[in-house]
């Protein structure tokens, strides 16, 4: 497995992108007009075409156990994750119950797509990629679930009609195809058509992560000046310990003993080191939670995550044998 220097040097570049789109809103480069624009290219055409790129002829998912398990553990992960947190915001401080729960959402789901995609990039092989995405479907289905019941505290209505977005449609359909294309070769002029055109998807889905971790870089920057005032450290010390201390020893053991594939125990190791998940921060503000302790939650784990995030994917590799 990779040296911890390898790690780090496959972490820092996620991290500073973000910092580089921070700076961009800051100087009014990247204008907040713009974000839902870009968000919605990114995650209605880069996204997809990421995917397509990743799973079309990747030989690890066409074993049942790589379509199978990941989802699952997806949604076991992000539960125990919601649910370690959900008991430990009674020890934060915190006042209403909206409050706790956005702290339950916030510190006990992982950044599960746009920070872990580049980094198994980076360490792994495209196997582990593909498993990755198809694992991230366990948790979107949580999310908009289990998570926006626990932070409205309403139930989950409404929250299914955002599972079925371009990224699944465009997963199930590239599974399709790459399962087809494992046991009914196609022709060679299809081939010849079919390598144009993932040329083109090859340039889109290059450009699917860096655009996201601007627009989240820039998303920081819009909620920074809420950070003023207030006695919150206990809140984001609590999220810390909770989402890098606590939780990745859970995911390392999962990953030790689970018996799946290496590319599923790699996903879990990295899921695991991740900081809180940026999307929270504006659920916060449509489903009654509070976007204040969302963006503590966020920054404060992702602060502690540029030194925690490559020591426990190095720990975890060791552990695990990865």
């Amino acid at each position: 497995m990779n040296t911890l220097s390898t790690v780090f040097g496959a972490v820092l570049p996620v991290f500073a992108l973000m910092m580089v789109g921070f700076g961009l809103r800051r100087r009014q480069w990247l204008a907040d007009g713009a974000d839902q624009s870009l968000l919605r290219v990114c995650v209605n055409l880069l996204l997809p075409s990421l995917i397509f790129e990743n799973v079309l002829g990747n030989a690890a998912l066409q074993s049942a156990d790589n379509l199978l398990y990941p989802p699952l553990v997806g949604v076991a992960t992000a539960l125990a994750g919601m649910g370690v947190a959900w008991g430990a915001a009674k020890f934060s401080g915190l006042k209403t119950a909206g409050e706790r729960r956005t702290f339950a959402l916030t510190a006990g789901l992982q950044n599960y797509s746009y920070i872990p995609i580049p980094l198994c990039i980076l360490l792994f092989d495209p196997g582990t990629v593909g498993v990755l995405l198809v694992h991230n479907v366990g948790v979107e289905v949580t999310l908009w679930t289990v998570g926006i019941a626990i932070l409205s505290g309403q139930g989950w209505q409404g929250g299914w009609r955002h599972i079925l977005r371009p990224p699944l449609v465009a997963l199930v359909l590239a599974l399709v195809l790459n399962a087809a294309g494992h046991y009914f070769p196609p022709p060679p002029l299809v081939l010849a058509v079919g390598r144009m055109v993932l040329t083109g998807i090859h340039w889109l889905g290059q450009s699917a992560i860096p655009m996201a971790l601007l627009i989240i870089g820039a998303v920081v920057a819009d909620h920074w000046s809420e950070l003023r005032g207030g006695g919150f450290l206990r809140v984001v010390v609590l999220a810390i310990l909770v989402r890098l201390v606590i939780l990745p020893g859970v995911f390392l053991l999962l990953a030790k003993y689970l018996p799946c594939s290496v590319e599923l125990k790699r996903v879990i190791v990295v899921e695991g080191a991740m900081a809180s998940a940026v999307l929270p921060i504006a659920l916060a503000k449509h489903y009654g939670g509070n976007t204040r302790i969302a963006l503590l939650v966020v920054l404060g784990t992702c602060v502690a995550g540029l030194v925690a995030t490559p020591l426990w994917i190095h720990i975890g590799a060791k552990f695990c044998g990865l």
